[in-house]
């Protein structure tokens, strides 16, 4: 699960300071994607990179997991979010930013290899979940491809199936239909809606097309950035 409780988020303008997110709430149950919608400079990333503790808001709270032993992201030390990260959030950006030179299989072996002690069961574990995964977005087959051999839809499985390889708690998802066709789109939404109820993620997805809503579960409205208002 993720929450962000009241949530404010400012940006240096001259002498003054221009608002964001103002007081946003919403919240990401596990198995369940919620789509965060608005307009153009509504500030719908502006929430996606506070979830991903990759920016800190001004004020607010950024909750990962429930109860007693939820954490408060807010208030971590740069070092910490950063393990934070790497540990229980994946981020999936609008484009794929995938490494030239990597295969497919080879994305997700370097991401899963970051951090954590090195050693032969360790990086066992990691090359059968990197199979797991590649089979899982159908591309076992393309395992071997570098990106610029596969198609604009394989790279977004490629870059969703690199976010699962820590077995994250939460997924975000920045615009993953964007640079696709509507047909290509489909599938992508309909991947990561599969891949979320089958891992139990808690899926915020960020979206200006509603053309794919039936892959939503929940969906979130952002109005000028001052508000996350549910929409029936």
């Amino acid at each position: 699960m993720i929450a962000l409780q009241d949530v404010t988020l400012t940006f240096p303008d001259g002498a003054g300071r221009i608002t964001a997110v103002d007081r946003a709430s919403l919240r990401g149950e596990n198995g369940v994607v919620t789509g965060i919608t608005g307009p153009s400079g509504s500030g719908k990333s502006s929430i996606l990179a506070v979830a991903a503790t990759l920016i800190r808001p001004d004020s607010g709270r950024v909750l990962l997991g429930d109860g007693p032993s939820a954490i408060d992201a807010a208030q971590l030390s740069a070092r910490d979010a950063t393990a934070l990260r790497r540990e229980r959030i994946g981020i999936v950006f609008q484009q794929s930013h995938l490494l030239p030179a990597l295969t497919a299989r080879e994305q997700l072996q370097v991401m899963g290899r970051l951090g954590g002690r090195r050693g032969a069961s360790r990086r066992a574990r990691i090359d059968a979940r990197v199979e797991e995964l590649l089979h899982a977005v159908g591309l076992s087959e393309h395992a071997g491809r570098r990106p610029h051999q596969l198609s604009g839809g394989q790279r977004q499985r490629v870059a969703i199936a690199r976010a699962l390889v820590h077995e994250p708690d939460v997924l975000l998802v920045d615009e993953p239909t964007s640079a696709l066709d509507q047909e290509r789109g489909a599938e992508i939404m309909r991947l990561i809606a599969r891949l979320t109820r089958e891992r139990g993620t808690a899926t915020l997805l960020v979206t200006h097309d509603l053309v794919h809503r039936e892959s939503l579960d929940e969906l979130v409205h952002v109005v000028d950035g001052r508000a996350a208002v549910p929409v029936s």
